[in-house]
């Protein structure tokens, strides 16, 4: 046991300080994350402001910015993990992960009808979002040595996939499931799956939500938010419902409404100065961002944010290797996979979920993995120009 641990897991085998090729470390993509992250704060900060004194449970600042500091040194840390240790041992990180998501079954605490955190000093650990870290990880070290040209070699990426989705759509958390999903066929994408067998996958995926919505497999209020999402776009319905289910779609859609073209200003919004947006500084926060900074200013947030898995996947088309490419692109897909699901829901394109934005909203979970993702992206971008095997990945 002793043995395998040195073999495995001591610092000299598993970090490669020296080999980082710092010239070759992209510090646009540092500094636009960099500016997120700023961002993040500025907002985490606006909502401290708005809070009434003597509030309990609202969002925090201090937390935020505590929570950053905790989990910031990940990065740095990822950024200098071998390529070659992470090729070998991905397989076990993608077991600790799906461990992780069957031990909340026995550990976890339940909170709004779901158990997804497991109880931390600091914080409430979500293995949900390390999963997705786990999964970039796997797929890539299995996609590295497979085409996806012959049904036999999808068996397996699948199954890959489909064990952390079932676990976290079982919590129930289906926000983070749908997240897991465009990641996916992205990588496979990526590994030269042809375009009818990710569209073939895309109906395969809707008519298993379908069986499972028909067969009660999808919470009843769930299948709540859908039934109020459809019925929702008529104002007269919406206000109807603005007390019962329709009332988080209710106040994200008042808010960004209220912001007009230039916003009301940092920390004068209703949704932050009244209290009436739920979970604002996680999952609609970018309702509040609507509001304060107008629409002219959320499509600069959307911008900003676009650039960080634009760069990465420049990145990511410049790596010779092609289990580094496929990390670095899949980290990319993670990024935008939350831009586009967490935006779609705020502004009511697609029914309500919990899913936060990295690196602006709170949580600790999200901000461990995040930052780990990306110190992944960087430290494998830095080891630019090394080759782990001799195949040669998808040219575009």
């Amino acid at each position: 046991m002793w043995t395998w641990l040195q073999d495995h897991l001591s610092p000299r085998r598993v970090l490669d300080p020296g080999g980082v090729r710092w010239r070759y470390l992209d510090w646009h993509i540092l500094l636009v994350a960099g500016g997120i992250v700023a961002l993040g704060l500025v907002f985490q900060g606006a909502m401290d402001a708005a809070e009434p004194l003597g509030a309990v449970g609202g969002a925090s600042l201090a937390g935020h910015r505590q929570k950053l500091l905790f989990t910031a040194p990940l990065l740095v840390l990822a950024l200098m993990l071998r390529p070659s240790w992470l090729r070998r041992n991905a397989p076990r990180i993608f077991g600790l992960s799906v461990l992780l998501l069957i031990a909340l079954r026995f550990v976890g605490v339940e909170r709004n009808n779901a158990r997804r955190w497991i109880p931390l000093p600091h914080f409430d650990l979500q293995p949900s979002e390390l999963a997705k870290v786990g999964l970039v990880l796997m797929l890539a070290s299995l996609l590295a040595r497979r085409r996806l040209e012959t049904p036999g070699q999808w068996v397996l990426p699948l199954v890959v996939l489909l064990v952390p989705l079932g676990l976290v759509a079982s919590q129930p958390d289906l926000g983070t499931a749908l997240t897991l999903l465009p990641i996916a066929l992205g990588m496979f994408h990526l590994a030269g799956a042809p375009w009818r067998s990710l569209l073939g996958l895309c109906l395969l995926a809707a008519s298993l939500g379908f069986l499972g919505a028909k067969s009660g497999l999808i919470q009843e209020y769930q299948l709540e938010r859908i039934t109020t999402w459809t019925s929702s776009y008529g104002a007269p319905d919406l206000i109807e419902g603005r007390y019962g289910p329709a009332f988080h779609a209710y106040q994200a859609r008042t808010a960004m409404g209220n912001g007009g073209w230039s916003g009301t200003g940092l920390g004068q919004g209703v949704a932050n100065g009244a209290r009436t947006l739920p979970e604002r500084d996680s999952d609609s926060v970018f309702a509040v961002m609507g509001e304060e900074l107008g629409f002219l200013g959320s499509i600069a947030v959307l911008l900003l944010y676009s650039l960080l898995p634009f760069l990465l996947m420049i990145s990511a088309a410049k790596q010779r290797d092609r289990f580094c490419r496929l990390v670095v692109g899949g980290v990319a897909l993670l990024f935008a996979s939350h831009l586009v699901i967490h935006v779609a829901v705020n502004t009511g394109l697609v029914p309500m979920t919990g899913l936060p934005l990295p690196l602006i909203s709170a949580g600790g979970s999200s901000l461990l993995s995040s930052l780990l993702a990306l110190g992944l992206a960087l430290g494998l971008a830095a080891h630019h120009g090394r080759s782990l095997d001799r195949d040669t990945f998808r040219s575009y």
